[in-house]
């Protein structure tokens, strides 16, 4: 008996630890709860059942085992370690790992760093805000100054976001300064349109991947999800636009 309930132990930290792992990383959330009941069945429990939202996630086996329940605090984007847990789940229901097995190696997935570095995040942006402008027929000549100022863009919402902790107040500072150095670039001669070099540069704040989630999760039928999801949405591009709305409201 003690045994199982050490086995049916280490199935529960498994499929809970996959569920936040990849809630964290942006999953979305039929994804999870499917992946939560796969993994369990494949350890002979497929009458397990579980309910994720965007802040938490509570777990239960089948029976009379109590229900566990996980808070989720951080959410961000990163679709490598979704991809590493859907791997380790395909690999439990072919049997190819076990739970404890899987739990370490989710451990590691959990612990590992796979985001790509900061300096190459923000060329990264920096070369998406100039790539916009030319997509939404801007002039080439203001190519160089939307790289410049979606760049910097990008970069102070990374400073906000980690000396704060409020991703609003990110968005909001980080398109506060992309309004001010478009404008300063204008007035200063070196841009042209100034809408067009403010739309391309505070493209790589849209919350894209939340807003289509929050689409998904509602086509599925989770409705909490899906709603809250696209509240959070709102809000991001709420304060992306009460930035710049600043911007032009002290100074043109």
């Amino acid at each position: 008996m003690e045994n199982n309930q050490c086995d049916e132990q280490t199935v529960v930290e498994t499929c809970l630890l996959a569920g936040r792992i990849m809630m964290q990383s942006g999953a979305e959330t039929y994804r999870v709860e499917d992946t939560m009941l796969r993994m369990a069945s494949s350890c002979g429990l497929p009458e397990s059942q579980s309910f994720v939202t965007p802040t938490g996630i509570i777990f239960s086996l089948e029976g009379l085992n109590p229900t566990h329940f996980v808070r989720i605090s951080e959410r961000g984007t990163d679709l490598e370690k979704i991809a590493k847990v859907n791997d380790i789940s395909r690999r439990m229901a072919s049997k190819e790992l076990t739970a404890r097995e899987a739990f370490l190696e989710l451990k590691n997935v959990d612990e590992a760093n796979l985001s790509f570095p900061i300096w190459l995040q923000i060329i990264a942006a920096a070369l998406a805000s100039g790539s916009f402008l030319i997509m939404f027929k801007g002039n080439w000549s203001d190519f160089t100054p939307a790289l410049l100022v979606g760049g910097t863009g990008f970069s102070i919402l990374l400073l906000t976001q980690h000396s704060t902790k409020v991703k609003l107040f990110a968005d909001f500072s980080a398109a506060f300064v992309i309004g001010l150095l478009a404008l300063f670039m204008v007035k200063a001669g070196f841009g042209l349109e100034l809408d067009l070099i403010v739309i391309a540069s505070v493209m790589p704040l849209v919350p894209g991947l939340l807003i289509t989630n929050a689409i998904r999760d509602l086509m599925a039928g989770h409705f909490v999800s899906g709603v809250s999801k696209g509240a959070e949405a709102f809000l991001t591009a709420f304060a992306i636009g009460a930035g710049v709305a600043v911007v032009f409201s002290l100074w043109l």
